[in-house]
C-alpha cells in the first residue's frame, strides 16, 4: 500500500522525500534519544481532517462554531494525560516543548523575575535560559550544575545558595542531556524555602515516567510539569503542560498557551495526541519502559568496558552520553558523520566544562527509546554499543564501515519499525 498516494500523483519532489526518509528510517538504526517511531493510528490521526478546522479557545469554549468533534477530541486528550501523570489539570495545546515552557514561564513570572535552572554544558536545555534565547531577554536565569561529573550528582548546597541568593520564581528541575535521576524531593525542599514554584522539565523521561520506570515529580509535590510528547511517550511532536492539583495555576498557564502565545491549535495534533496517551496507558507501555532502560544498561556496560567515559558514569534513564573526543580522540562532529555511515544516526553533544565548540564538540548522545520500539533487546543494544566502539577506533577503515553497514541493515530488516503497539 502507498502511503502517499495523493503526493506521487500530486507533487513528486516531495513523495520522493517522504520515500526516502521511511527508507531511511527503515534501513538504519534511530539512537538519537529525543527521537522515536509512532504507531500507524498516530500518524493517521496526524494527517486526520482535524488539520482542517480552527478551534481557537478550550473545549466549551471556543470562539468559532462547529466544535463537537475537536472538543470530544481535546478532552480525550487532557483526560488520558491527566490519568497517566496522575495529576487533575492538562494543557494539551502547545505546539512543542520550547513553546510550553515559554507559555510557563509568563503564567508563572512577571519580566525580569528569576529561574533557576540546569546549565546547558551539564545537561540542561536551550529553553532554561542559555544566552541564545530571545526568552533570556525576558526572564533572569542563573543556573546549577553536577557536583561531580563521574556520578552526575547534582550540587544540591550550590542550589540551595543560588536560591536563597536570588530568590527564583521558579526552580527548575529537567535536562536535554543528563543521564541520572534527579532528587526531586531536595528541589521541592529548597522551592518551598524560597517561595518559588516547583517545575520539572521532563520532556525526555515523560515516557518513562507514564511507564512506571521513572519517579514522577508530581509524587513528591512539584507544582507543574511541562514535557515534549514525542521522545519516550512516542507521541506526535507536540508540547504539554501539566498541573498537579492548583485550579488557579491551570487557569494561568491556559491563558498564557491561548490567547497569550499562541493561536487556533493544532486539532489533528492533539487528534495524535489523545491516541498516544491511549497508547502509553496499555499494560505493554510498562513492559517497554522496563526495555528502554534495560537496553541503555547493556549500552553502558560496552562503553565502560572499552574505557570511554560516560558523563554521570552511567545511566539510569533512556540515554548516554560519551566523552569520545577525551576517549578515543574523536570529535563528536566525526562520530556523528561516521556513525551516519553505517546507518547508525545519533547527535554530536557538548559535555559538561566543554572545551570545543557547540558544532563540533568532544560529546555524542545517544539512546535506546526508538531501537526498543523496534523489539530489540540487550543482546542486540550490545551489539550495537560494540559496532560504534569498533568503528569510532578505526573510522578510516572503509572496508571495515562496509561490513558493519551491510549488518546494520540486516538487524534492522530483522526487527521492523513496527505499524501497532496494542
Amino acid at each position: 500500500m502507498n502511503t502517499y498516494a495523493y503526493i506521487e500523483k500530486q507533487d513528486q519532489e516531495v513523495f520522493d522525500a517522504l520515500q526516502g526518509e521511511e527508507s531511511r528510517e527503515a534501513s538504519g538504526l534511530e539512537l538519537i534519544p529525543s527521537e522515536n517511531y509512532v504507531s500507524k493510528a498516530v500518524r493517521e490521526a496526524n494527517g486526520s481532517v482535524l488539520t482542517n478546522k480552527y478551534a481557537e479557545g478550550y473545549p466549551g469554549r471556543r470562539y468559532y462554531g462547529g466544535q463537537d468533534y475537536t472538543d470530544a477530541v481535546e478532552q480525550l486528550a487532557i483526560d488520558r494525560a491527566c490519568k497517566l501523570f496522575n495529576c487533575k489539570y492538562a494543557n494539551v495545546q502547545p505546539h512543542s516543548g520550547a513553546p510550553a515552557n515559554v507559555a510557563m514561564y509568563f503564567a508563572l513570572m512577571e519580566p525580569g523575575d528569576t529561574v533557576l535552572g540546569m546549565d546547558l554544558s551539564h545537561g540542561g536545555h536551550l529553553t532554561h535560559g542559555h544566552p541564545t534565547t530571545s526568552i533570556n531577554k525576558v526572564f533572569n536565569f542563573v543556573r546549577y550544575k553536577m557536583k561531580d561529573v563521574a556520578t552526575g550528582e547534582i550540587d544540591y548546597d550550590e542550589l540551595r545558595q543560588v536560591a536563597l541568593e536570588h530568590k527564583p520564581k521558579i526552580i527548575l528541575a529537567g535536562f536535554s542531556a543528563y543521564s541520572r535521576e534527579l532528587e526531586y524531593q531536595k528541589f521541592v525542599d529548597i522551592a518551598r524555602e524560597v517561595g518559588a514554584y516547583a517545575v520539572a522539565d521532563m520532556a525526555h523521561i515523560a515516557g518513562l515516567i507514564a511507564g512506571g520506570v521513572a519517579k514522577n515529580p508530581f509524587d513528591y509535590g512539584f507544582d507543574v510539569i511541562t514535557s515534549t510528547t514525542h521522545k519516550t511517550l512516542r507521541g506526535p511532536r507536540g508540547g504539554l503542560i501539566l498541573v498537579r492539583e492548583d485550579k488557579e495555576i491551570a487557569q494561568k498557564i491556559n491563558k498564557a498557551v491561548f490567547p497569550g502565545l499562541q493561536g487556533g491549535p493544532h486539532m489533528n495534533t492533539i487528534a495524535a495526541k489523545a491516541v498516544a496517551f491511549g497508547e502509553a496507558l496499555h499494560p505493554s507501555f510498562r513492559e517497554y519502559g522496563k526495555q528502554i532502560l534495560k537496553n541503555a544498561k547493556a549500552m553502558e556496560k560496552v562503553f565502560l568496558d572499552a574505557n570511554v567515559r560516560l558523563l554521570g558514569g552511567g545511566t539510569d534513564n533512556h540515554l548516554l552520553l560519551a566523552d569520545v573526543y577525551g576517549s578515543l580522540g574523536v570529535t563528536g562532529q566525526e562520530a556523528e558523520d561516521v556513525l551516519d555511515e553505517i546507518g547508525i544516526t545519533l547527535n554530536k553533544n557538548m559535555i559538561a566544562d566543554e572545551t570545543r565548540t557547540a558544532m563540533d564538540p568532544s560529546g555524542i548522545r545517544f539512546g535506546t527509546p526508538a531501537l526498543t520500539t523496534r523489539g530489540m533487546k540487550e543482546d542486540e543494544a550490545t551489539r550495537i554499543a560494540e559496532i560504534m566502539i569498533s568503528v569510532l577506533k578505526d573510522k578510516g577503515n572503509q572496508q571495515l564501515k562496509e561490513g558493519y553497514k551491510a549488518e546494520i541493515e540486516a538487524l534492522c530488516a530483522a526487527f521492523p519499525v513496527p505499524e501497532s503497539f496494542v
